[in-house]
């Protein structure tokens, strides 16, 4: 028994799952290790204000580190606009490098211009 599905119905049926699944994949955040608290006076080599979260590049303990934060609208929404972050600004970072050793942390709180701003 073939089943014959219209192709305008196509979209509506794949787009839940590509959603879903990069959702997952992306949401990984058990493969960040929050045994091992990073705690880093740096400034920020590189700064993508974008979604699904912003992230950032800074230079630390010699290689060049993945940073992950919060979604813009949360950042945001707890007083950290886009224009506070840019390279070269100096900031504290708070948060968990990633489990399989790969230079990338996610980050809890930001301190900038001695605001501490709580992502999570």
């Amino acid at each position: 028994m073939k089943i014959r599905l219209p192709l305008r119905l196509l979209p509506a049926v794949l787009l839940p799952v590509v959603f879903s699944a990069s959702a997952w994949a992306h949401h990984g955040w058990s493969s960040y290790d929050a045994e091992k608290t990073i705690k880093a006076d740096v400034a920020l080599a590189e700064v993508r204000y974008r979604n699904p979260h912003a992230e950032a590049e800074v230079d630390y303990q010699g290689k060049r580190w993945q940073v992950i934060l919060a979604p813009t609208s949360r950042m945001e929404s707890r007083g950290l606009p886009k224009d506070a972050l840019t390279p070269g600004k100096a900031v504290t970072l708070e948060g968990y490098p990633r489990k399989d050793g790969t230079p990338e942390m996610r980050i809890e709180r930001i301190t900038v211009d001695g605001k501490v701003i709580e992502l999570r």
